[in-house]
C-alpha cells in the first residue's frame, strides 16, 4: 500500500524540500512546533462567522426560528464528526511523508487531474470562505470607527447584493458614467492587504 506514494512525486519533493533548512529534524518549519503549527491550523479554520452568526442562529429572525439552546447540541455532534474525519485525514498522513492537503493525498493516491481539481475546488472553497470572514471582519470595523464617531457613507460599507435586494436603495447610491458606486470598502481593504502580505511571503 505503501509503495503508491513513494512515486517521483515524493522524490522531488524530498530533494528540493528536504534539504534547504526551511524544515527541522522533526519535520516541521525551521522555529515552529507542534503546539504553534496546531494552532495555526485551527486559526485557518475557524473564521469570524462562528462568532458572528452564533448569536444570530439561537436567537432566530423574522424568517426562521431560532434553535435556542439546541445549538450547543448541533455544536456537540458536528465536534464528534470533525473528529471522525480528523482521524481520517491523520491515518494518510501518516502514509504520505510529506506536508500536505487535500491536494497532496488526491495527487499521492489519484493522480495529478484528480488533484488538479482538488486544487482548483480548495480555491473555490477558500475564495467563498473568506468572502464570508471579510465581510464579517468589515461589519466589526465598522461598529468600531463608528464608537469614535467616524461615519464611512453606507455606499462603502454595502455590499452590492445586499443593494439590489433593498428596493430604492441602488437609486439612491452615487453613480460614476451610470454605474452605481457600492462596494464594502472594508471587506476589500483587509483582503488586499492579507494577500499582500502572503505575496511578499513573512517569516
Amino acid at each position: 500500500m505503501r509503495d503508491i506514494f513513494t512515486d517521483g512525486f515524493i522524490k522531488v519533493w524530498d530533494n528540493e524540500a528536504g534539504n534547504d533548512g526551511f524544515f527541522d529534524d522533526a519535520g516541521f518549519p525551521a522555529g515552529k512546533g507542534w503546539d504553534e503549527m496546531t494552532t495555526l491550523g485551527v486559526g485557518a479554520i475557524i473564521g469570524a462567522g462562528i462568532f458572528a452568526m452564533t448569536g444570530t442562529a439561537a436567537a432566530g429572525s423574522s424568517s426562521y426560528a431560532g434553535a435556542g439552546p439546541a445549538l450547543v447540541i448541533s455544536f456537540i455532534l458536528t465536534g464528534i464528526a470533525c473528529g471522525f474525519a480528523a482521524l481520517c485525514y491523520a491515518e494518510i498522513a501518516s502514509m504520505i511523508p510529506i506536508a500536505g492537503s487535500a491536494h497532496t493525498c488526491s495527487y499521492a493516491s489519484l493522480g495529478e487531474l484528480i488533484a488538479w481539481i482538488i486544487g482548483w475546488d480548495l480555491i473555490l472553497e477558500y475564495a467563498d470562505g473568506n468572502i464570508a470572514v471579510a465581510i464579517s471582519w468589515a461589519g466589526y470595523f465598522q461598529e468600531l470607527v463608528g464608537g469614535f464617531g467616524i461615519h464611512i457613507p453606507w455606499s462603502l460599507i454595502t455590499d452590492y447584493r445586499t443593494t439590489l435586494a433593498t428596493p430604492g436603495l441602488i437609486e439612491k447610491a452615487p453613480h460614476l458614467f451610470g454605474v452605481p458606486i457600492v462596494f464594502n470598502l472594508f471587506a476589500v481593504l483587509i483582503v488586499a492587504l492579507i494577500t499582500y502580505i502572503l505575496v511578499i511571503g513573512i517569516k
